[in-house]
């Protein structure tokens, strides 16, 4: 399979793509990240893996989708915020059966890309895996977990199982379902809680539980994305996504959670489609989400201290 990574010099994309061009596929990782894309033309892609091995990936990589070649299969890794610019800059990469993969984080990606691309093209998703990027060309994989992925349009059901497939055969295990939309907001329901608020605070995963404050506030942030999905006919359970809250904090007790990561590196967060797409879907339904809509508030304040 051809396939293209747009944003594949980052932890995800690097992954994906590595992982994927190691099992044979064709693969060029894209990304406006000059300085990794030379480093992964000359040296290849250097991986480091969750049991501490490293391996060295030969691989492709572009700073655009200038000249190259129709892929079989675009996945989009991209930040939230450059979505729409990237797919459409990669738009001559499509041909008649291309597929577009969105595994980025938050509620709202897909109708970005169905927009450009066509519906009957899209595929959304969700993914448990993590990783961080070490430099140019070098990331570390911090973390196993599942994926997820299914159609915004019934149109591409055999398509789904068919990438699937691929991604599992890769060593990247991958379930074709469809019920991704509720998978995509279980996820949203653990990252509305615990990003903003170890954001905010400064805080690694570990402190989020150690204070009744953190707790208590999570748990409200948890209640309102529940009652916003129920209302929209996504079925989620509180308790069992608490449960998993503290599991996961738990278990990366010393991690500084994604959102910390950016507003540390003075960069733009993804809050508008975490907590926004909350408060959007609130809104929708009738459903007040206060404490979401709060931390969207503080977060835009805080950005607005990186200008200049």
């Amino acid at each position: 399979m051809r396939i293209a990574v747009l944003g594949g010099a980052g932890a995800m994309g690097s992954v994906f793509g590595g992982y994927l061009a190691r099992a044979g596929h064709d693969v060029v990782l894209i990304d406006v990240w000059e300085e990794a894309v030379q480093e992964i033309t000359r040296s290849g892609l250097t991986l480091e893996n969750p049991d501490g091995s490293r391996q060295h990936i030969r691989v492709k990589a572009a700073s655009s989708p200038n000249g190259l070649e129709p892929a079989d299969l675009i996945l989009v890794l991209v930040k939230c915020y450059h979505t729409e610019t990237a797919v459409r800059a990669a738009i001559p990469l499509l041909a008649a059966s291309t597929i577009v993969l969105t595994l980025q984080n938050g509620w709202g990606n897909g109708e970005t890309i169905a927009g450009l691309v066509g519906q009957e093209r899209v595929l959304i998703g969700v993914t448990y895996h993590s990783a961080t990027v070490l430099g140019p060309g070098h990331v570390r994989h911090t973390g196993r977990g599942a994926t997820y992925l299914g159609g915004l349009d019934a149109r591409v059901g055999d398509r789904a199982e068919q990438v699937a497939h691929a991604l599992t055969e890769a060593g990247l295990l991958t379930t074709a379902t469809a019920e991704v939309v509720r998978e995509i907001w279980a996820k949203l329901a653990l990252n509305a809680c615990t990003l903003p608020t170890a954001a905010l605070l400064g805080f690694r995963a570990g402190q989020l539980l150690r204070h009744e404050g953190t707790r208590r506030l999570m748990r409200a942030l948890l209640e309102e994305v529940v009652l916003a999905a129920r209302a929209a006919g996504i079925e989620l359970d509180s308790q069992e996504r608490w449960e998993a809250v503290c599991t996961l904090l738990s278990r990366a007790a010393d991690a500084k959670p994604s959102m910390l990561q950016d507003v540390e590196r003075r960069r733009r967060t993804e809050i508008e489609v975490i907590n926004g797409a909350v408060v959007r879907l609130g809104e929708a339904h009738g459903i007040p989400t206060p404490c979401n809509r709060t931390m969207v508030w503080l977060v835009r304040a805080l950005e607005e201290t990186f200008q200049g």
